[in-house]
């Protein structure tokens, strides 16, 4: 029995569909990942799963109880660290953390033995005892962390762990989060971080428009790529009738798999070709065709490589995208006012 069993979740927020029969499956003890741009409804599925909110349509399961009918009972089973951290800022961190204790019932010894544990375990010991309201990003991730684990949880779900630390923090919760794994706990982790999923996941998920688009080991979504990536960046195309040309042109390249226009960086060129031998018979063909190359890259396949086969765009270009509309809804709400 897999640790989180989730099918087709279906969940709308107005005229906003996050979700589109999402479904995903997480054995135990592993480090699953979940990777995709902010809006692609990373944070609605973890809510979901932890029961903070409740779905439209679908099936939700964790450890073999149904978090939909018995809700109590799942919330026993995980902790959950959200994006944002919520911590009090007039207690001190040990006093956070015996608070949080006693919401979970815990009898004093263990409470502030398990306590101890994780002072030490996440270095915390230097400032524990100092007012929350003190604390830097790094510290108040740790603590918050410390809150989500006191109760020795089956799963630990963890929402954009690490977006903004200092690079001590952020090694400082990989080390745990590899620690915990090798004891047995199950962490979900959602990121938008290329490098955090692929140095931690055992298996992962990539999210984008409410939907899970490819699915299975880091090396294994990249050997299904079967190619190296090209960037390339040719005249300043006038308007997408030039980009699309010159995307023709190259498609037709034999060992071109696929090629993408990015537009949201001046129209440069993303290609999945199949080796190395490919990339002179590219310059060929655009010499011929009299349009000189300005820049062009060469990599072996990445977690990004494969989101732009699935999506026809790349992670950054899909962040991109999301900020420029959320920038368009800003300048909307002022010309109304």
């Amino acid at each position: 029995m897999p640790m989180i069993e989730l099918k087709q979740l279906e969940k709308s927020y107005g005229t906003v569909q996050a979700l589109k029969g999402l479904s995903l499956k997480v054995p135990r003890g592993c480090l699953y990942g979940l990777l995709g741009p902010n809006g692609a409804g990373k944070t609605t599925t973890l809510r979901i799963l932890c029961t903070l909110l409740a779905p439209d349509s679908g099936t939700v399961s964790v450890a073999g109880l149904d978090a939909l009918s018995d809700p109590r009972a799942v919330r026993l089973e995980l902790g959950y660290v959200a994006q944002e951290v919520a911590i009090d800022k007039i207690l001190t961190g040990r006093e956070l953390l015996q608070l949080q204790g006693d919401l979970y019932h815990l009898r004093s010894s263990d409470r502030d033995g398990r306590i101890a544990e994780l002072i030490d375990c996440l270095g915390m010991q230097d400032w524990i005892d100092r007012r929350c309201g003190t604390y830097s990003g790094g510290m108040r991730r740790r603590i918050d962390l410390a809150s989500g684990l006191l109760h020795q949880p089956q799963l630990l779900v963890l929402d954009e762990p690490t977006v903004g630390l200092d690079i001590e923090s952020r090694s400082a919760i990989w080390q745990l989060l590899r620690e915990l794994r090798a004891q047995g706990t199950t962490v979900l982790l959602s990121s938008h971080y290329l490098e955090e999923v692929e140095a931690l996941a055992d298996r992962m998920a990539i999210i984008d428009d409410g939907r899970v688009i490819a699915e299975g080991t880091p090396d294994q979504l990249k050997q299904q790529l079967g190619g190296d990536r090209v960037t390339l960046r040719v005249k300043e195309f006038s308007d997408d009738r030039e980009a699309e040309q010159v995307r023709q042109l190259l498609q037709g390249v034999d060992g071109v798999r696929q090629v993408v226009v990015n537009r949201v960086q001046g129209f440069s060129l993303n290609l999945v070709v199949e080796n190395e031998a490919v990339v002179p018979r590219l310059r060929e063909q655009l010499d011929g065709a009299q349009l000189p190359v300005f820049a062009l890259a060469h990599s072996r396949p990445s977690l990004d490589d494969v989101y732009l086969q699935a999506t026809g765009r790349t992670l950054m270009d899909a962040e991109l995208a999301v900020a420029g509309q959320r920038d368009s809804k800003l300048e909307r709400k002022k010309a109304m006012r």
